[in-house]
């Protein structure tokens, strides 16, 4: 068993493939803040990958963890000198590792403020990036502003106030570069959201005109803030793969990465000091990313929360196990087709349709062991910005929405589910709300669909109020698989009616 760490890279190389570059001789010039999985398994993979074909050493990435759960991380690094190693699957088992060296440092903000502020001042800082989940950019899905009332928010907005969110920590960054005559850095959101580039330039933009009207406006003029999609499903490391890592390849790392071997990430060209040659490593650099990510968004994400609380239900696990059940994958099929791809503009170099069946093989590959659980984390979050965005627009254009009626049924029934014991807590920013909103439907159907906050003015529709309740009713009566399954032989009857009148 070998430590991962600089000077175990030697004896490693017959195992796995090592970086061929130096990681202790980098320079980092993209500030990273959420180092999570994800973010190792696709930027700082990209990273690698140009690094490894003799890219500039001077993109390496500098992490900050500003949570205190990131204390993990940044013992975990200390100890293995910002290495890890990335396992990758394909849905025929084929599998392959490396070891990452594209980190070169990690800050946790809590241990000095000033080192991670100084380091956004650094002028070899061209780039910030982020993963920060979709909910961490405090925009309200109602209303579509920013929203600054939580208590950390309030605290960096205070005069003189050291920053604890990521907000304080790059305005504050920004307002030094400004003073000192430096040109600011490109903020690239990597989170799953329509036109990220915009929700951050929003968030960022509107926190810097509360704290200082002057730098907001500065920031709004001068800071970049590229648009991107970006895809490759990584789920949560376990100590199973802790062990894997270890009988497999004979390291010991605290927190590598596994996940499936697909990878994208489109980006739009649009950055104040420069960027990566990621062209050269695989990304779609672009001048339009929106028909990406709304493809991505509304077919993949959708997907996963549509798939999720049906599943659950039904009692799996395993996005696999779901995905290899004729049942749901005929039901995820026929929302991408009849409801998702409707909304969509065209994709360049993308057959929807052959894109919809590769998320099929890709959802049902065992050697990922990704978990429903994990997908429906802050589902007040995602599903007005993977799902409500599909109905949205199919009753605009008098669509169908049968389907999305049914995933957002049944993460009503869940969220009561898990009320009376049958699931673990729920693990939602607003499970209160969303809690007692589910117990009010007794005296007051569709009370669920109330809540401005996850439907804005969605609950006043009465053509998706008759579906959620007639979807509703269908699970409490026969289950999910057979709510499934009614709504299938519908457009089916409904497709022969058209054919057959069209035949006349």
């Amino acid at each position: 068993m070998v430590k991962l760490n600089l000077s175990a890279l030697p004896n490693l190389a017959s195992t796995v493939a090592v970086p061929d570059y130096d990681p202790a001789r980098l320079t980092s010039g993209i500030v990273h803040f959420g180092v999570g999985g994800f973010h190792r398994s696709h930027e700082a993979m990209y990273l690698d990958r140009l690094l490894n074909a003799g890219g500039s050493t001077d993109w390496a990435i500098c992490g900050v963890g500003v949570l205190p759960f990131d204390a993990k991380m940044r013992d975990v690094f200390a100890g293995q000198d910002n290495l890890y190693t990335l396992v990758t699957k394909s849905p025929d088992g084929q599998q392959e590792a490396r070891v990452i060296g594209a980190i070169n440092q990690f800050l946790f903000a809590p241990d000095s403020p000033q080192a991670v502020i100084d380091k956004l001042a650094d002028p070899n800082t061209k780039i910030v990036s982020l993963t920060v989940t979709e909910g961490g950019y405090s925009v309200n899905d109602a209303t579509g502003q920013f929203d600054p009332s939580g208590a950390a928010i309030q605290h960096d907005l205070a005069a003189g106030a050291v920053p604890t969110t990521v907000f304080g920590y790059v305005t504050e960054g920004l307002r030094l570069r400004r003073e000192r005559g430096l040109k600011p850095f490109a903020v690239m959101s990597c989170d799953n959201m329509q036109g990220n580039g915009h929700v951050a330039q929003l968030a960022f933009t509107s926190f810097a005109r509360l704290k200082d009207p002057e730098l907001g406006e500065w920031i709004a003029q001068n800071v970049a803030f590229p648009n991107s999609m970006v895809d490759r499903i990584t789920p949560a490391t376990t100590d199973g793969s802790r062990r894997e890592v270890a009988d497999e390849y004979g390291i010991e790392d605290g927190w590598p990465v596994m996940a499936e071997s697909f990878t994208q990430w489109v980006l739009e060209d649009h950055f104040t000091l420069g960027r990566p040659a990621f062209e050269t490593v695989g990304v779609q650099v672009v001048s339009d990313v929106e028909p990406y990510e709304l493809m991505k968004l509304r077919l993949l994400n959708a997907s996963h929360q549509a798939m999720s609380y049906l599943g659950l239900l039904a009692s799996y696990t395993y996005v696999h196990e779901v995905c290899q059940q004729p049942r749901f994958t005929g039901f995820l099929l026929d929302y991408m087709k009849t409801e998702g791809v409707p909304t969509l503009r065209p994709v360049p170099g993308v057959d929807l349709d052959e894109y919809s069946h590769e998320l099929i093989s890709r959802f049902a590959s065992p050697a990922i062991q990704d978990t429903l659980a994990r997908l429906i984390f802050d589902a007040s979050e995602r599903i007005p910005k993977f799902l409500l965005p599909v109905v949205r627009e199919q009753l605009a254009g008098s669509g169908d929405i049968d389907h999305a009626a049914l995933v957002v049924a049944s993460w009503a029934a869940y969220v009561e589910a898990v009320r009376d014991g049958q699931f673990p807590a729920l693990q939602d920013v607003r499970a209160e709300m969303l809690t007692a909103a589910v117990s009010r439907e007794a005296e007051e159907p569709a009370a669920f669909l109330q809540l401005k906050e996850v439907f804005g003015d969605l609950g006043q529709n009465g053509r998706f109020k008759s579906a959620y309740l007639a979807a509703r009713q269908d699970l409490q009566e026969n289950g999910p698989l057979t709510a499934m399954d009614k709504i299938k032989e519908s457009h089916s009857r409904f497709k022969a009616r058209m054919e057959s009148v069209g035949n006349e």
